[in-house]
């Protein structure tokens, strides 16, 4: 069974940074491409960032592209997301998430991701 831990949210100022790691185990993470989803309070999950299998290849919802990194380790099994620039509207629960099926990136939909970690806090203020 594959678990997903997310660790580095926490409480930051507007403009202040942030890197979140989801370490993975129980699947073979090296062939699985990752993603980053956040869900606040009243609204629905939404796509952050997503990375192939091999880092190569790398996607960002438009209201982060320019101020968050995705990026991985397979020899940690662990994904990272950097935030810098953070905004008060940034604030929600982070998500990582492994694509259910090997070799395969899609373009942020959530149903294209069978595991999910339990989340960490990013809480920014004004």
């Amino acid at each position: 069974q594959v678990q997903l831990v997310e660790s580095g949210g926490g409480l930051v100022q507007a403009g202040g940074s942030l890197r979140l790691s989801c370490a993975a185990s129980g699947r073979t993470f090296s062939s699985h491409s990752m993603g980053w989803f956040r869900q606040a309070p009243g609204k629905e999950r939404e796509f952050v960032a997503a990375i192939s299998w091999s880092g190569g290849t790398k996607y960002y919802a438009d209201s982060v592209k320019g101020r968050f990194t995705i990026s991985r380790e397979n020899a940690k099994n662990t994904v990272y997301l950097q935030m810098n620039g953070l905004r008060p509207e940034d604030t929600a629960l982070y998500y990582c998430a492994m694509e259910t099926t090997a070799w395969m990136l899609g373009r942020g939909d959530s149903r294209d991701f069978g595991f999910w970690g339990q989340g960490t806090q990013v809480t920014v203020s004004s």
